[in-house]
């Protein structure tokens, strides 16, 4: 039987209603040898899908659908003088009224390549479930413990420079939050290959008990150097390395429905930032500043609790290779403007959370009530976050985060104007909701931007560049301050970040779909 030439090989799985693949496939260009391989039998002649000569080679007609079953696969050979070719699918699972070419890169190979390889995500995702909703229930929890106590800051930035750390300049202080801040994201590079890898249990286990007692030791410090120590960093680090899985392990879960199922978890973050810096104020009021950290304690350890006991994997682990850096992900476009994008709006995006307590103080509001707008700010926050989620999926993650990079930019610059109670709760409101908005959904895009198998390192790299942008934003808004004694320029610097970083979001939205404005993304 004489060999096949170069040719083009199309692969389709008759499922209804979806294209389907398997992770890979490689065949041999050439016609199989019976003669030589007694393990192979030629096809019968009842075979419902006969081979037959083609210009090229050998093939298979593909028959009526009819005569499929679910199983069976068809390929056709044409175009005897073509190369080989690669087809490797980033996003395979669709319904038939979406099915477009554009999902499917075709590169050539060369002319020596002997097979054809195609990559393909696995295309079988619950979507749903009691074991699929546990799992969001799980990360609730630990986005709950984890960025939402991180975002209560505000409340304990005015508390340490009225009370705590008197005398110590504002910009100071905010080191503290900055770094607990950037130490959420910085572990990232490390805990995204270990997700890859299988390890999920052990990382939980370990951190929760440090992020446990680092609220237990926060009630003992009395120095700067000790509150930098402890709730900077051993909390930063904690947090960092129980958030980053937390948000990978739902990418095994969802895929249509991957946006809802990250807002929903999301809410977690808007929970604990609102209601941390309430029970912080009142616990200490009542109980003293150290009980009330040793309540906290107990709470973030319940928290967690469930989150040990409901998170899961559902994916195989993926042999690591390469370290923990993939600077072949930077060689795509969209991955570089997107990353670029998140570190310049972490600079600016929580300004107004930061500051927002301690600047209404200066402008005469009652700190009996000025420290509750950071549990409005986060409750705000909340609705943006459950709302992202359902948007996120109908129009695409990307097209959700701009326009509210947009909302929280211009209340980022309108923000030092609000003297009034009312026009900082509004401003608390409406800058919450944004930001929200953006946190919910930040890293979804990423999953698409490469293979499955390597989304946990991808994610950690994103963290990890947009973590120096988290370190340095406080204590710079902080220095403006400083500098000015004034609340516009640090608004005017921080809105600034946050309009470039959308600039770059929506260059990389053009560079993935070759579309600046009609594209879901």
């Amino acid at each position: 039987m004489p060999q096949a030439p170069h040719s083009y090989f199309l692969f389709r799985h008759h499922s209804p209603g979806y294209i389907k693949g398997c992770a890979v496939h490689e065949l041999n260009c050439g016609s199989p040898n019976f003669d030589n391989d007694s393990s192979e039998q030629p096809p019968s002649s009842t075979d419902t899908m006969p081979v037959e000569s083609f210009p090229g080679g050998i093939g298979r007609r593909e028959a009526a659908p009819t005569a499929l079953t679910p199983t069976e696969s068809s390929v056709m050979t044409e175009k005897p003088n073509a190369l080989p070719i690669q087809i490797i699918g980033q996003n395979l699972e669709r319904d038939d009224a979406e099915d477009k070419d554009e999902d499917l890169t075709i590169i050539p190979s060369g002319a020596n390549t002997p097979s054809i390889k195609i990559f393909e995500d696995d295309a079988e995702y619950p979507e749903g479930g009691s074991k699929a909703w546990l799992v969001v229930l799980g990360s609730f929890c630990t986005l709950c413990a984890t960025f939402g106590f991180a975002n209560a800051w505000g409340a304990w930035q005015s508390l340490y420079e009225v009370e705590r750390l008197q005398g110590t300049p504002p910009s100071t202080i905010a080191w503290i939050g900055s770094t607990q801040y950037a130490l959420i994201f910085l572990p990232g590079l490390l805990t995204g290959p270990l997700f890859d890898m299988g390890h999920l249990k052990i990382t939980q286990l370990f951190w929760s008990a440090i992020l446990v007692a680092s609220c237990f030791l926060i009630a003992e410090c009395r120095t700067y150097w000790q509150y930098l120590l402890v709730q900077g960093f051993m909390v930063g680090i904690s947090c960092g390395c129980l958030f980053g899985p937390s948000i990978a392990v739902l990418t095994h879960w969802f895929k249509r429905r991957r946006a809802f199922a990250f807002g929903v978890a999301a809410v977690g973050t808007s929970v604990g930032g609102t209601i941390f810096p309430i029970l912080a104020r009142v616990l200490e009021r009542k109980i003293g500043f150290a009980w009330s950290l040793r309540v906290l304690g107990f709470i973030l350890l319940v928290l967690q609790g469930i989150s040990c006991l409901t998170m899961q994997r559902r994916l195989p682990p993926s042999p690591r290779t390469g370290g923990l850096f993939n600077l072949d992900a930077f060689s795509n476009p969209a991955y570089s403007f997107y990353v670029a994008s998140s570190f310049l709006l972490f600079v600016g995006v929580y300004a107004v959370l930061t500051y927002i307590d301690i600047a209404a103080v200066s402008h005469g509001m009652n700190p009996d009530f000025s420290f509750y707008l950071v549990a409005i700010t986060n409750a705000g926050s909340g609705l943006g976050r459950f709302s992202s989620g359902i948007v996120g999926d109908r129009v695409g993650a990307t097209n959700t985060i701009i326009p509210n990079l947009l909302l929280v930019a211009v209340t980022t610059y309108a923000w030092p104007f609000a003297t009034s109670t009312a026009s900082t709760i509004v401003i608390a409101v409406l800058n919450g909701y944004g930001s929200g908005s953006i946190m919910a959904l930040l890293f979804a895009p990423v999953s698409h931007m490469g293979s499955h198998s390597d989304v946990g390192r991808r994610t950690g790299m994103q963290q990890s560049i947009l973590a120096i942008g988290a370190l340095a934003g406080p204590p710079t808004c902080g220095a403006i301050y400083s500098a000015a004694q004034s609340y516009v320029p640090l608004g005017a610097f921080a809105g600034t970040m946050v309009v470039l970083g959308a600039a770059l979001m929506w260059t990389a939205k053009r560079a993935a779909t070759g579309h600046w404005v009609h594209a879901k993304f």
